[in-house]
């Protein structure tokens, strides 16, 4: 027994004794990937799990807020607990917290500068879907449709083409951020528009005179009886051009209105111009009274592509008799800007028109400078968006219901897979730094081998899965009338 009390005093003296690690501090901060540092995030967000680049010891994470103090100790991947952040992000909402990581290294503590998060009391519409697909152009046959629950880590498959016969399906698209309002487009054989509209689904094959394709691209009006689209005859090209890759454009395209309480496509109105102008990207304005279009004057294709320049109409659109107006008005002119844009979305809130700017072109996707770009409707000033445009595409984008979120695609990563990112837009107008979809393993955009497609944001879950869009797939084509 006094050999066992000798043998424990000294292992008690050796750690008393030896050298704890020195802590330096350092005025730098720390390598954390994906970038959270400085980002507003909403008070309803999964954990912003991190790791720290070129290090494989042992780090330590302190949230500090003025309601909070949460020490997280582990290895290079930092992953919170989820029931700690829920805590934490409920006791500060509206508030601002500082993370602190001290990182072992050797025989030092390195404690890097803190960095903060403001976290608002806006929440975000808890489900995004997107569409997974490879970032070439060669492989198109192996593609889901997921949706995420973005609170938390789950996901679910929503459409499989292994499900249909390996065609191609094109992202899907709510209307008002309603889980019981979308639609998603399957192509090739048997191919038509899933519509998802009271909960039920019903596929559509759109024809009417005129038409130069099926639907391509749209969205839906506010009251959910009409969808707006283009009809595209889309080109994919390569370029020689050292850096540049693939060239997508349209050589015909026009845009239609189906009525989906009377099952009949709307026509544009019709031209007076020698030669039928571009028209693709058309979404409906917040009130329902218009529609947002992008229009092109007709060029000689491929060989004029580099002057192939995109301008952001407006047209007036009557609800209650399903009619265009005659005359548009132009927003964005796209030879006074020199720049070529596409997607414009208006805020449900029907105050910020965003858009998607390029140097040329119908498909920014696969340009390096398109950015993203801000309209006040109010104002008329427009944002170039510094604050969340980075190198890389930065391309199309979702609101969500209450106008101060919206996720956008971005491949500033990597240059070759595009991923979702999040911004906030305050009171004043002003748009935050955008951050990366969360994910549970904080590796796990470094070995996905997926780009996320089309982010769209939506206030709940879908009432359908991949069994539901396999059965739906395979039943008759219905005909909507002119």
């Amino acid at each position: 027994m006094k050999r066992l009390c000798i043998a424990c005093f000294a292992c008690l003296l050796i750690t008393d004794c030896a050298p704890s690690p020195e802590t330096l501090s350092v005025d730098e901060l720390p390598p954390i990937y994906p970038d959270y540092a400085g980002v507003t995030i909403p008070c309803n967000i999964a954990p912003l799990n991190f790791l720290l680049r070129n290090h494989h010891g042992e780090v330590e994470v302190r949230i500090k807020g003025a309601l909070s103090d949460i020490l997280i100790k582990g290895g290079h991947k930092v992953s919170f607990p989820l029931r700690k952040w829920r805590a934490l992000l409920e006791a500060e909402q509206g508030r601002t917290v500082s993370i602190t990581v001290t990182a072992l290294t050797g025989d030092r503590r390195i404690r890097y500068a803190p960095f903060l998060w403001h976290i608002t009391t806006d929440r975000i519409d808890p489900y995004l879907s997107y569409r997974l697909i490879e970032p070439g152009y060669e492989v198109w046959n192996a593609i889901q449709l997921v949706e995420r629950h973005i609170e938390s880590f789950d996901e679910r498959v929503i459409a499989d083409n292994n499900l249909n016969k390996g065609v191609c399906m094109n992202c899907h698209t709510y209307g008002n951020q309603d889980p019981n309002l979308s639609f998603f487009h399957l192509r090739g054989e048997n191919g038509g528009t899933i519509l998802n509209r009271g909960g039920k689904l019903r596929k559509l094959t759109v024809r009417a005179e005129g038409m130069v394709s099926p639907i391509v691209y749209g969205g839906f009006h506010p009251s959910g009886r009409y969808g707006v689209f283009s009809t595209n005859v889309i080109v994919p090209a390569f370029h020689t051009g050292r850096g540049e890759q693939m060239e997508v454009y349209d050589a015909k395209s026009d845009l239609v209105v189906v009525d989906f309480d009377t099952d009949r496509a709307i026509a544009f109105p019709e031209d007076t111009l020698a030669e039928k102008p571009l028209r693709s990207f058309p979404a409906f304005s917040a009130e329902g009274n218009a529609v947002y279009y992008c229009e092109a004057p007709a060029t000689s294709l491929p060989d004029s592509i580099r002057s192939l320049r995109y301008s952001i109409c407006k047209i007036a659109f009557d609800p209650s008799s399903g009619t265009f107006g005659r005359e548009a008005d132009t927003l964005f002119s796209a030879s006074v800007e020199g720049l070529s844009a596409s997607h414009p979305k208006s805020s449900p809130d029907g105050r910020y028109l965003m858009y998607t700017v390029a140097a040329y072109g119908a498909f920014p996707i696969w340009h390096n400078e398109a950015d993203l770009r801000l309209m006040d409707l109010q104002s008329g000033r427009t944002d170039t968006l510094a604050n969340v445009n980075a190198y890389g595409t930065d391309s199309y984008h979702s609101w969500d219901s209450g106008s101060r979120w919206f996720v956008f695609s971005s491949r500033r990563d990597d240059g070759l897979y595009t991923k979702p990112y999040f911004s906030y837009i305050d009171s004043a107008g002003i748009a935050r730094k955008p951050f990366l979809l969360p994910q549970r393993d904080p590796s796990f955009y470094d070995y996905t081998l997926k780009s996320f497609n089309i982010p769209e944001l939506s206030k709940g879950k879908l009432p359908f899965g991949a069994k539901d869009v396999g059965k739906e797939a395979t039943v008759m084509k219905l005909n909507v009338p002119e």
